[in-house]
């Protein structure tokens, strides 16, 4: 049987070397061909040349959002106020409804934070700057441990106490220069539940023993136990809140829209159609990043698979989108807040 190549098999943003291709990856987008260029290319060229464009509108778009730039800033902040300390570090929580860009806007300010490392320890090649590890659900304080492990390649056996797991991490990561821990998925961490304040804790422990400074992401945090009781405590006195939303129908929604018709790769595609459906857009995603980028991405894909090569309504109609997205009244009800 052949073995995928790493690059497929290995892309997960939870090891490091899928974290690593994240960083690294920035592949050019396909050229705009005129319908004359793409006949030249013969039957077997226009195939290899309509997979390179499927991948390219199946990437997710990163466009920096007044949130991002706002995490990344505040992120920033908080690693060199963190320099010195040797406690009570502080740290950020990125919250939000489902598809609001919670997980890119931490995955961002991570990215940026390694890019600056590498810039500054250019031959330096045994550095991690940036772990990011999600939390599993109903996760327990072993399993946490075996997350970092994971993401360092480091061996997780069974006969290894969750002790010489987080000595294993905290080596690693100090002699790594680890700066940021990342971590995803927070809303899985209950603490009405003994295993959820046992997790909470063991984060804790590791913020205490590793010099970096911890960014955390989840769904409604505020509104969950994390922030109650003596343990709820503890965290908000140490970390900042950045909220994320549904954007209003304002000058950065019309902003995202142009940017996304920008990126696309469709020669019948007449300029501007996207931005002149802006509201329509709003409409009908409520706001949600995550909706937007699936219904111009799906269209895209659609219109080449098609042949049309040009996105309409009809064609942004067509693409089925998310629950919250397609039922109003599931987000006033809230499914989605």
């Amino acid at each position: 049987m052949t073995t995928p190549p790493p690059q497929e098999t290995e892309r997960h943003l939870t090891t490091l070397d899928g974290w690593r291709r994240f960083i690294e990856e920035s592949p050019p987008a396909p050229p705009r061909l005129t319908d004359g260029e793409y006949e030249a290319l013969g039957e077997a060229g226009r195939a290899v040349f309509d997979e390179a464009r499927l991948d390219h509108h199946a990437r997710l778009l990163v466009v920096h959002t007044s949130v991002i730039r706002h995490t990344v800033t505040c992120g920033r902040r908080l690693v060199l106020l963190n320099r010195h300390a040797i406690s009570a570090r502080r740290g950020l929580i990125v919250s939000g409804a489902a598809g609001t860009g919670k997980t890119i806007a931490i995955t961002q300010l991570g990215r940026a934070h390694e890019l600056l490392d590498r810039a500054r320890n250019p031959t330096a090649a045994d550095r991690i700057p940036v772990i990011y590890i999600t939390v599993p659900p109903a996760a327990t304080p072993r399993m946490i441990a075996a997350e970092f492990a994971r993401f360092l390649g480091l061996p997780v056996m069974a006969r290894m106490n969750i002790t010489d797991l987080i000595e294993a991490v905290v080596g690693v990561c100090t002699d790594a220069r680890t700066g940021i821990v990342l971590v995803d998925e927070l809303h899985n961490v209950s603490l009405t539940t003994r295993h959820g304040a046992e997790v909470a804790d063991t984060l804790k422990y590791f913020s205490e023993r590793l010099p970096a400074t911890f960014i955390y992401a989840g769904i409604d945090i505020e509104r969950s136990t994390l922030l109650t009781g003596t343990r709820g405590a503890q965290i908000a006195g140490r970390f900042t809140l950045i909220p994320t939303r549904s954007f209003p129908y304002n000058s950065e929604w019309r902003g995202l829209v142009a940017t996304m018709e920008d990126t696309l790769c469709l020669w019948r595609h007449k300029p501007n159609t996207l931005t002149r459906l802006d509201r329509y857009l709003h409409d009908r995603t409520g706001g949600m990043i995550g909706a937007l980028s699936h219904q111009v991405r799906g269209a895209a894909m659609d219109a080449i698979l098609d042949g049309s090569e040009k996105i309409t309504k009809a064609g942004l109609e067509a693409v089925p989108l998310d629950v919250a997205a397609e039922a109003p009244e599931f987000r006033s009800a809230g499914g989605v807040r």
